[in-house]
Formats: structure tokens, sequence, C-alpha cells
């Protein structure tokens, strides 16, 4: 009997709430067992609910998604769920420890199920337009923006460069949002030796988290 994930569901609007736990109610692994309207109100019933997936809102009342992700991210596995596609967001919260970013309207329900379960084994989880936005192909990237992808194009060319061949087909498929476990059977290779290449990889790239791996590599 496989363990339940844990779910708290953040956002200011009642009725993104109400439609995220619908979506979720059909799978019998994942359960909402808290929702917060507010990072203040998130905080402590995240100290309460002890969820294993907190998915999070961007833009709220009081202290927002962005400021509280650090905290959140302490205890448990953040995926932000907003309606902002702007990179330097993007950036930001994945600095601050979320493990993936999805963009409302873009997802259904199996999309969504599938990337909450990808994210609580280890992945990284973005819909379509987050991608756009990681890679720069943005327009409406502000100059803070565009500082930020410049560094990071100028950091990872400069090091991917001592990446062995094995090792740039192990960060594709991380890319991809494959698990370790996922690699390993497509690569033939056993699943220790896959996280020793993925441990190799962070410290190439100066990265500590798979979704600071992923927004490097997307851009390179």
């Amino acid at each position: 009997m496989s363990t339940r994930l844990r779910i708290l569901i953040v956002d200011d609007s009642p009725v993104v709430r109400m439609g995220l736990k619908a979506l979720l109610s059909t799978e019998d692994d994942l359960e909402v067992v808290a929702e917060a309207a507010d990072g203040d109100e998130a905080l402590a019933l995240a100290a309460e609910a002890e969820p294993d997936v907190v998915l999070l809102d961007v833009r709220m009342p009081k202290r927002d998604g962005v400021s509280v992700t650090t905290e959140l991210s302490a205890t448990a596995t953040v995926i932000m769920m907003t309606f902002t596609d702007e990179a330097h967001v993007i950036q930001e919260v994945l600095r601050r420890g979320a493990s993936g970013y999805l963009v409302h309207g873009t997802f259904d329900a199996q999309f969504l199920a599938s990337m909450i379960r990808q994210c609580a084994a280890g992945a990284g989880a973005f819909s379509g337009p987050a991608l756009t936005a990681l890679r720069g192909d943005s327009d409406d990237r502000d100059d803070a923006a565009t500082q930020v992808s410049s560094q990071t194009v100028t950091r990872v060319g400069a090091q991917t460069t001592t990446l062995s061949p094995r090792q740039v087909e192990v960060m594709d498929l991380v890319a991809q949002g494959r698990t370790n476990q996922q690699i390993a059977r497509e690569l033939f290779l056993a699943e220790k030796t896959v996280k020793n290449h993925i441990n190799a990889i962070f410290a190439e790239l100066g990265v500590v988290t798979r979704a600071e791996a992923i927004v490097l590599w997307l851009r390179h």
C-alpha cells in the first residue's frame, strides 16, 4: 500500500483553492490536508498539518508566496502555482527552494497529479509557459531579468564543457523531469551511479537543487 502525499494549497482565491482541490480529489495517493489564503497562514498550517507538498501562489496579501518559499521548502516540496510567468520571478522562487513552477490554465488534473508526484520524488516540474520564460523567449523581461539571464548563460557555458558525454545525457533527462530511478532505467545504469553523476554535475554547475540545475541547463 503506497503512502499518500499530503498537500497544502496556498492561494488567496477561494475559487482557485476549490478548483485545485477538485482536480486532486480523484487521485487516491494525493490528499489535500489544509488550505491557506496568504503566506502567514501557510506557515502556521504547514507547522500544524506537516504537508509533503505545498502548492503555493506567488502574489497574495500580507506575506506573498515568494517571501515564504524558503521557510516552506525547508520542510516540504514547494510547487509554485500562479498566473505569473515572468522569468525573474520564476528564477527567484527557484533560488529560494521551490521545486517546480506551474502556470494556471496550462495543465489538467492528470498533468498536475503527475507533476506533484515527480517533484515529491525529487524531480522538477514546469509547465510550458514557465519553460519558455526560463529559456529567455519571453518578450516582457525587465532589465534585471535580462541581466540575470546573461550571467547565467555565461556561467553555464563556462562550466558545462567539463561534463562527460554520459553526464550530459543524465542532465538532459533531469531537465525533462525524470527521477533518478527513471534515468537509471533509461540509461541502463545503477541508481547509485545516476546519483553520483548528478552530484558531480551539480558541483560543476555550482547548484544544490534540481530546479536550479534545470534553469541553468535550459538557458544553456
